[in-house]
């Protein structure tokens, strides 16, 4: 995986980050692909190159009598976005927009992957409703809906039995994070790492917790390893293709269940790893959250945001803060009242 430069003006500079472990609910110890992220860089768009004329004073009057080359036409400027987003009507039960989603991400059985695993239960919950608490006092007219979003089907750095780079959780360790929530009257979200599997092969497995009206997906496209690579190698991919078949899947158990809407969250940190984002379609019965998730001082999050979440918009917007790598350089945590000040105001809060 490569890692984007710090600043717009310098140039990228490769890094390979390494894996933690993790115990898989009572088998062997599998390797475990948990990434420390970087808020990337566009770089999928070539410079105009000016062509100068570099004919000396010497020269003879044929050459000084050769018109100069003309530089490219100006690339006509991008419409401005429109946000919000002209959407469907919210339907009853909607979460989005009249509530903020604030939550803890990450895997109990690692202390690496998040906060949801980083603390025992009871301190991370404490420290839940203090976070819950800040967003209450930084923006009073919307309410704050405590989550927990724990990564269900995990990249691995293996193959494993079945050549796929992911481990699926146990049932007993979703029913765990479950209870933590019912405490705190918390959702929880079931995010999904593909590995060399697919979004069609792992999603169905969690149907019978999707089928809750308090549980709601998250897919992450970094660990989409469709174009090949192993997890942690490269970044990975998903398609509006691949987003319009899950966003389907889930409007379908709404309609089957008579559930309210599902909240419907999708990583991104470049733009190769949504692509064709603009053909991803909008269902009153799934709300879509593109969820801003790299990592790095406030103004290279503030810059991936506005590139890859402002300039591309979808529904709604989220955004990640990284209690270990946004602060490791010294650098203090954004706080709410700074993120309040992103436009549009994201309306999903996820801390790592």
């Amino acid at each position: 995986m490569r890692d984007r430069s710090r600043t717009a003006s310098r140039d990228y500079h490769p890094r390979m980050h390494r894996y933690p472990e993790i115990a898989v609910a009572a088998a062997l110890v599998a390797a475990l692909c948990v990434p420390q992220r970087l808020a990337a860089q566009d770089t999928t768009r070539a410079p105009i190159d000016t062509v100068r004329d570099t004919a000396s004073s010497k020269s003879s009057p044929a050459a000084t009598a050769t018109p100069a080359k003309k530089s490219p036409p100006a690339r006509p400027p991008r419409p401005k976005p429109e946000w919000p987003v002209k959407g469907p009507t919210p339907l009853p039960g909607s979460i989005l927009p009249d509530r903020r989603i604030v939550a803890f991400y990450g895997n109990p059985l690692s202390k690496r992957m998040g906060i949801l695993g980083a603390l025992p239960p009871e301190k991370m919950l404490a420290k839940l409703d203090t976070v819950v608490q800040s967003w209450r006092l930084a923006d009073s007219l919307t309410p704050v809906q405590p989550a927990l979003h724990l990564i269900a089907v995990v990249a691995q750095g293996s193959a494993g039995r079945d050549g796929k780079y992911r481990a699926r959780m146990a049932d007993t360790l979703i029913d765990r994070v479950l209870s933590w929530a019912q405490t705190r009257n918390a959702i929880v979200f079931l995010d999904i790492q593909v590995g060399k599997s697919t979004i069609q092969e792992e999603l169905p497995r969690l149907s019978k917790y999707l089928s809750l009206p308090n549980v709601h997906l998250g897919i992450d496209p970094e660990f989409s390893m469709k174009r090949g690579g192993r997890p942690g190698e490269r970044v990975g991919t998903y398609d509006a293709a691949d987003i319009n078949w899950a966003s389907q899947y889930l409007a379908e158990l709404v309609t089957q269940h008579n559930l309210p809407p599902k909240v419907f969250v999708i990583h991104r940190f470049t733009r190769p790893m949504v692509t064709n984002a603009k053909k991803i379609r909008l269902d009153p019965r799934v709300q879509i959250v593109m969820h801003m998730d790299g990592w790095g001082w406030p103004s290279l999050k503030k810059e991936s945001y506005r590139r890859y979440i402002y300039e591309e918009p979808v529904q709604f917007t989220g955004f990640k803060l990284f209690y270990r790598n946004d602060t490791k350089t010294g650098t203090p945590l954004m706080t709410p009242a700074e993120i309040l000040r992103l436009e549009p105001k994201p309306l999903y809060i996820q801390y790592q």
